[in-house]
Order: C-alpha cells, then structure tokens, then sequence
C-alpha cells in the first residue's frame, strides 16, 4: 500500500488525502444506519398512510380515504385531549420529582450521609421495570377488588374505598401516578448530573451576598438547570408520547375511552383492527406532534452568543 502510494503521481496522492480527509467519509456510515433504521421507516409509514393496506392482506392500493377516514374520526379530539393532559401531567410531575430527588441525592452526599446510594438505587429499580410490569403492579395497588393495596389501607382507615380505575377522572390521574413513577429516575439523572456540574463558588458568592437559600435555588441553580430542564422536557414528552404499555394493562384505555391515549389508539388501529393504513397515518400524526413540541422547547435553549 505504501509503495502503490508513492508511486502514484503528486496529484492523485493529493486527491486521496483529500478524500480521505473528507468528513463526508466518516458521516457516511452513520448516514447509512440512520437512514436505514430511522428514516426509511418514516418514509414507508408516510407512504402507507395514502394508502389502504391491511394486516390481513389484499389489494393495495393508493387513496386518501384513509387519511381522512383517521384524522374525521369522531373519538380522535377526545384522545388528542387526553394524550395532551396525560403528557402535560407526566412531563411537570417527572421533573419536579425528579429534580426534588437529584437534590436530596447531590446534598446528601456532600454531607457525607449514608443511604444515599440505596435512594439512587431505588428511584432506579422503577425505571427499569418493564411497562406492562408497571402497568399490573399499580393496578394491584388501585384495584377496587378486596386485594386492592391503597383501598385496603383505607379500609382500615375506615375511609370509603375509591374507584381508582372505574371513575373516568381518578382513572386518568391513576395512569399519571404510574407513569411519573415509572419516569421519574431518568428525570433524575439529568439534574443529578446538571447539578454536580455547577460551579460552587456561585453559592459562595451568593452566601456572602446575603441570599437564603430559597434564593440562592431561583436565582443559582434554576438558571443553571435551564439547558438541562429544556433537554429532558423534549426526552420525557417524546417517552410519554410513545407510552402505552403501562396504560393498557392498567386501564386498557378505559373507562370507555378515558385513559386511551394517541399511542394506544394506534396500537388498538393496527392490531385490534388490523388497519396498517389508519396505524400509518396515526403514526406520521405522532410523529408531527413530537418535532412540533421539540421545536417548541428548543427556541427556548441558550444560544452560544448569549452564553458569552
């Protein structure tokens, strides 16, 4: 290889090196996975949604009948608005449990306190556990059978029991409770790494000022979570909007359609209808729905320019 290189000719051995030096030649591989594995599956669902195809086979063919047939639906407002209040929910619960634990975590250690391995721990053990796991494991808890677990406390409280998971409302907030224990870990370990990465000297500086501590968290360490509040605000809605493991073994998207979610409804269009074509066009609309709200969070992320 290096005789063959240096008997080509000055100009040819520049073109090399420049091609070799190309960025474009490293991209490439990645550019292929990528477009592989993320962007052909895009394009091919866009493709299906304009047209008619059924898991159960047949002819296809092209029409829009599907899409409008999807997005006419009757029941979709009402799953738009609870897949708004369900992802809503879930995005502020997760970070404000999460960033509550992150600080336990970060303050705890700088004390020197025990345990506080066990807590990441714990917090952690939720996160791993798989959806359809979580979703049984809390409709243990609601149920309002005699084994229910929170309802036989009330019991003994002698409290009325509640319908955790037959009342529309109560069941919508029970999915929540499921999902922003299920999320919260990740949450966690973005401002667990966000607010080891804080310079201490600023508190110094803001304790020398006079600042309490209720201060120096809205003025310190709320400003200098906000690149990190933003990136898991766009992680954490994009996970919620895929969510529907938990919800349909917790509720099953009941009662009626009270916890059915756009990612449940997709779910129950491909393979309870076996409509490839209607699970097409509602996963493009998911699709549209997640870039929007990501667009949305990052007009807010800080810029270089106003870093300096």
């Amino acid at each position: 290889m290096a005789l063959a290189e240096a008997a080509a000719p000055p100009a040819a051995r520049r073109i090399r090196r420049r091609l070799a030096d190309h960025p474009a030649l490293w991209l490439a591989p990645t550019a292929l996975m990528l477009g592989l594995f993320y962007l052909y599956p895009i394009l091919d669902a866009l493709r299906l949604a304009f047209t008619n195809a059924s898991l159960l086979g047949g002819e296809t063919a092209y029409t829009t009948a599907t899409l409008q047939a999807v997005l006419g639906h009757a029941a979709l407002g009402e799953i738009l608005a609870n897949t708004a209040v369900f992802t809503a929910a879930s995005v502020f619960g997760q970070q404000l449990l999460g960033l509550g634990i992150a600080m336990l975590v970060v303050r705890g250690e700088r004390r020197r306190l025990p345990g506080m391995v066990l807590v990441r721990t714990i917090v952690l053990v939720a996160w791993v556990i798989p959806g359809i796991a979580n979703g049984i494991i809390w409709q243990m808890l609601f149920s309002e059978a005699p084994f229910g677990a929170i309802n036989g406390v009330l019991r003994l409280l002698h409290v009325a029991p509640v319908a955790w998971l037959s009342d529309p409302t109560l069941a919508m907030v029970s999915a929540t409770v499921s999902n922003i224990w299920r999320g919260t870990a990740f949450s966690m370990i973005v401002f667990y790494a966000a607010l080891k990465g804080i310079d201490r000297a600023l508190y110094e500086a803001a304790s020398m000022d006079g600042a309490s501590a209720r201060q120096q968290f809205a003025y310190v360490t709320l400003p200098q979570l906000k690149p990190a509040i933003l990136v898991n605000s766009i992680l954490v809605t994009i996970q919620t909007l895929n969510v529907f493991d938990a919800i349909i073994s917790l509720t099953g998207g009941g009662p009626g359609r009270a916890t059915e979610v756009l990612s449940l409804f997709t779910f129950f269009t491909v393979f309870r209808n076996y409509d490839l074509a209607g699970g097409s066009v509602l996963s493009v609309l998911m699709l549209v729905i997640s870039l929007a709200l990501a667009l949305v969070y990052a007009a807010f992320l800080p810029r270089p320019e106003d870093r300096a």
